[in-house]
């Protein structure tokens, strides 16, 4: 029997012939199209070190790991030959409707019985299904240890996966004739035509060799992004439009022969189109350039490269407040680890998406001096996920008054249209600035979580601020840790004093590098910096600065007024001196934007700024670049000002206050606002009066507000960790009196209880680790009863969906048009002919806010626009004008949307 050129492999967006009928791609031509980008892909765009991780797991020289690994890319939509994949009722047809594999039913040997076409088993599990028989069959080993042991399961049930998720075990019995449990698959000339297309890919790729060694999880993770990632380059349709085969070609030896060839010519043109290639490290400046020095950065400079030289990249943990400074030496760090490891990028991650933001620029300066090569940059977290590209454009133009150029063509902002341009692929590109979200998604069963370990495995990882994240992510960061130590991902973590749970970080990374299990601390002097190398996981103390970083000292004074009148007496010395800049923090973005009128109309002296989560992207873009401009170190500021915000601004670096004013916090917030306030004597004032965030922990603010009283003076960075573990401390209970006590009490058991449940879950949640996978890949996937989608978003923070308010115009014919700017034609939504939104022009207006705040609303969203996956999140709102406001009401909710952003009321 001979190859038959029918089965079909790609169909969608490819156009239709001269008859009217969609032309389709062979499948046999897919399989040879994806082998030949995994060439590729295995030459240029893997480090060294991951290729060394599969060619050692698989016990083969380099050059046949190479040939293996695009064998099996080759091989990974072998399912699609089956009964429900071929004859789906959505799959290519003729002109007059019929499909075109429908001819297939009619052979004799292509005959299926009843249940084969409702077989629900995906193309992906049917290839892992099938696979484990026929490698068993040429000599993969598969001796009676348990299947998910055997070379030959871990690679079926590899390429089963290259769909996001893998499949559950299949064991021996089952393999033994796979179509007894899948009906789907068929027999006959299905089955012939599985071990055809097998053969046929094997020999066009001149695979010989049979592999005898055993899937490492290492080598599980770049084997499955390197299948992945090829066969998504092999599926750009109008590329796929440029080899589609003529009628009449039947796939004969000769002709595959010579389509291999097509193949491996467009290969490398497929992954030049993704902006991925070329980037690498330059090699860190000459410490003697740091001479003299004796801070943070100059000890590393000197240290760190032989350092590396002697042991090999790793992870550095650099303990600091919080500082341009401070990110500054992470990057130099990220620098050396990036050069000795021969990494392709960076990904910079943070607590929050205002964060992000606001290190961008610094992280693209660093960019320009330490990577090589072409790279491409892009915006990671919620606001910026359905285009991240797009996200970074739109920063770029919002942030052009600090010199960031946005003009097309720059090396850094990547086109709209970019390759990269989606949720899933984003993470590949070389340079990231985004969310510690982006992290540990890549350790929680969610889709294409092996692929984002995959993408960070090419990378140096830099976790700002890496303790932030509570429980939950305390958990899984831990996790991710050992994850990055088994794959030799070279890691930066900065955090602002050592603790508990920064040596916990230490030992998950020595862990996951098989080091030894005694206890390493990271040093408690600040600043100070450690080393634990990938290779042995030994942990290294280096020689620890000689200079102490510059102490100052912190007035805390709490005030029990009403809190605006407590703002306006704080305020009222800078405004009679004329000059000074301070930061006034609220709770809500409510409670911000009132603060703003109210101190706009009682101090006409005194220029105020607003910037709160709850403003569309661009607008809070701009305004946080105005502000890096108005309240930077070398500010030019000509009066008094003051900036009011909200927990937002916390991570928010670059921005430099004599005076900081906040409302009850719990104390390590308090902190990370105050450091925001600069010079020998920083002052914080607490609004004792004032309502705390819904989100913070009551027995935190309530401690924190005992611990201060009226207030304290605080040495930093001295007595800042000794601080942190006062208002822990079970003695503060001491002294109370029997109700007060009583009360604390309730509220400590109360939050240690939902640490112990957000732990519990964390870990409940989590994938296992390297050393705990024991083969079996589909551990990765593994979906519990009760694991929802918003129990993940709870793991990874409040979930949050985003707004875009619409406002009702006319276009130039007078229909009635719906505009994402009041009055602005140009900004016309639904500008495709489809009438289907474009969701990259809807970027710049998305409001992140908490879904607790939207509960119910349904929204405006048309049928087109709730169809579009990418949308899904995105609540969209008609507005009306009433008593001069924009607003949209709902049932329980009234919006209201206006120059200082979107606030939300519940309606009684």
């Amino acid at each position: 029997m001979s190859l038959d050129s029918r089965l079909w492999g790609k169909a969608a967006r490819l156009g239709k012939d001269a008859r009217g009928a969609h032309q389709t791609h062979p499948l046999i031509c897919h399989l040879l199209d994806t082998a030949a980008v995994a060439e590729v892909v295995w030459d240029e765009l893997l480090t060294a070190h991951q290729r060394s991780m599969v060619a050692a797991a698989l016990q083969v020289p380099d050059e046949q790991a190479r040939a293996l690994a695009a064998f099996w890319a080759g091989l990974h939509d072998i399912g699609k030959i089956s009964v429900p994949f071929q004859l789906h009722p959505d799959g290519p047809k003729y002109e007059d409707g019929k499909l075109r594999a429908q001819e297939l039913s009619g052979e004799p040997g292509y005959g299926f019985g009843a249940g084969a076409v409702q077989d629900r088993q995906s193309h992906e599990a049917a290839a892992h299904w099938w696979l484990v028989g026929i490698f068993k069959e040429v000599g993969y080993p598969s001796s009676k240890r348990r299947p998910q042991c055997q070379l030959s399961h871990s690679v079926a049930q590899l390429l089963g996966g290259h769909g996001g998720r893998f499949n559950p075990v299949v064991y021996d019995k089952d393999s033994r004739c796979p179509a007894a449990h899948h009906p789907g698959m068929g027999v006959g000339s299905w089955e012939e035509q599985r071990r055809i297309h097998f053969d046929e890919v094997r020999r066009v790729l001149g695979v010989k060799s049979v592999p005898q060694g055993r899937m490492t999880p290492g080598a599980a993770v770049v084997l499955t992004g390197l299948v992945t990632l090829s066969d998504w380059l092999a599926s750009i349709e109008e590329e796929i439009r440029t080899r589609l085969r003529e009628e009449g070609w039947a796939g004969t030896p000769e002709e595959l022969d010579s389509y291999w060839q097509v193949a491996r010519t467009a290969a490398p043109r497929l992954l030049q189109q993704t902006d991925l290639l070329g980037t690498g490290f330059a090699r860190a400046p000459q410490p003697a350039q740091c001479a003299g020095e004796t801070g943070l950065g100059a000890s590393m400079a000197r240290q760190m490269p032989d350092l590396v030289t002697e042991y090999g990249p790793g992870m550095v943990v650099v303990t600091a407040p919080p500082s341009k400074d401070r990110t500054e030496a992470a990057l130099r760090a990220a620098a050396v680890l990036g050069h000795a490891a021969n990494a392709r990028g960076l990904f910079y991650a943070l607590p929050t998406g205002s964060a992000a933001d606001s290190h961008m620029a610094q992280v693209h300066a660093f960019a320009k001096q330490a990577l090589t090569g072409p790279w491409r940059s892009l915006l990671l977290h919620s606001s910026s996920r359905l285009k991240p590209a797009e996200a970074a454009e739109q920063w770029a133009h919002a942030n052009a008054t600090d010199g960031v150029s946005a003009e097309p063509g720059e090396e850094w902002a990547p086109t709209a249209n970019s390759w990269l341009n989606s949720h899933h692929r984003a993470l590949l590109a070389a340079l990231g600035t985004g969310t510690v979200d982006e992290l540990l998604q890549a350790v929680m069963p969610v889709k294409f979580n092996v692929m984002r370990l995959f993408a960070l495995s090419g990378k140096v990882v830099v976790v700002d601020e890496a303790h932030a994240r509570g429980a939950w992510g305390q958990k899984l960061m831990l996790r991710f840790l050992e994850w990055a130590a088994a794959l030799r991902i070279p890691v930066v973590l900065a955090a602002t004093a050592a603790d508990k749970s920064v040596d916990a970080m230490l030992a998950a990374y020595r862990r996951g590098a098989g080091g030894g299990t005694e206890p390493v601390m990271q040093p408690r002097r600040s600043p100070g910096w450690s080393f634990v190398d990938a290779q042995s996981g030994g942990g290294h103390l280096p020689q620890q600065p000689a200079g102490a970083a510059r102490a100052s000292m912190l007035s805390i004074r709490v005030v029990d007024g009403t809190p605006y009148d407590e703002i306006q007496a704080a305020l009222a010395p800078m405004v009679a001196a004329g000059n000074g800049r301070a930061a006034v923090y609220r709770s809500t973005p409510a409670e911000a934007i009132r603060t703003f009128h109210q101190l706009t109309q009682d101090l006409p002296g005194l220029d105020v700024a607003l910037v709160h989560e709850q403003m569309c992207n661009k607008d809070r873009w701009q305004r946080l670049a105005a502000c890096r401009s108005t309240f930077a170190p070398d500010g030019e500021v000509s009066g008094p000002c003051v900036l009011v915000t909200t927990s937002m601004l916390e991570h928010v670096r670059g921005l430099h206050f004599d005076l900081v004013i906040s409302g009850p916090a719990p104390l390590a917030d308090l902190l990370a606002r105050a450091v925001q306030s600069v010079g020998d004597r920083s002052r914080l004032v607490v609004l004792r009066a004032d309502n705390p965030s819904g989100l913070d922990d009551a027995a935190l603010v309530r401690r924190t507000n005992m611990l201060l009283g009226t207030g304290r003076t605080v040495s930093l960075p001295d007595e800042l960790p000794l601080l942190l573990d006062e208002v822990y401390a079970e003695e503060l209970v001491d002294g109370l009196r029997e109700p007060a006590a009583r009360e604390l009490q309730q509220l400590d058991n109360q939050r240690t209880v939902r640490e112990r449940r957000a732990s519990g879950t964390a870990g409940w949640l989590e994938v296992p680790g390297p050393r705990e996978l024991d083969g079996d890949l589909g551990l990765l996937s593994r979906d519990h009863p009760g694991m929802e989608p918003e129990l993940l978003s709870s793991v990874l923070g409040e979930e949050m969906v985003h707004v875009v308010c619409l406002y009702p115009g006319r276009d130039r014919q007078g229909n009635p048009v719906h505009l994402l700017e009041d009055g602005v034609l140009e900004q016309k939504l639904d500008r495709n002919p489809k009438g289907r939104p474009t969701p990259g022009q809807l970027v710049p207006y998305l409001i992140p806010v908490p879904k607790r705040l939207v509960e119910a609303v349904e929204g405006d969203a048309n049928p087109a626009w709730r169809n579009m996956a990418a949308l899904k999140n995105v609540l969209r709102l008609n507005l009306k004008q009433e008593d001069g406001k924009w607003v949209y009401t709902s049932p329980k909710h009234r919006f209201c949307m206006s120059e200082l952003g979107l606030t939300i009321d519940q309606l009684p």
